[in-house]
């Protein structure tokens, strides 16, 4: 099984070599992750894409360590890859 930085890093790499890939990425995130990797995430997971430029640094802090039961359960079928 990947980890999620398999995962995170199988996306990035995509998107940066196939701009259609990349544009349905920035329109419908959690579809088009969902469709590539080949898992299901849960319904009130949120997925987010910022696309950096020269002139923007995005940094993504660590959840907060209180997290909820589904928020757990997720992380432990290998759903999120931000945890």
């Amino acid at each position: 099984m990947r980890d999620g930085q398999e995962m995170l890093r199988q996306i990035v790499d995509k998107s940066a070599m196939n701009a259609d890939f990349r544009q349905q990425l920035l329109a419908d995130p959690k579809t088009t992750i969902c469709q590539e990797l080949g898992v299901t995430m849960p319904e009130t997971m949120t997925v987010e894409i910022h696309e950096s430029d020269m002139q923007t640094v995005h940094i993504a802090l660590p959840p907060d360590p209180n997290i909820t039961e589904e928020q757990l359960e997720a992380i432990s079928a290998g759903l999120c890859c931000c945890w």
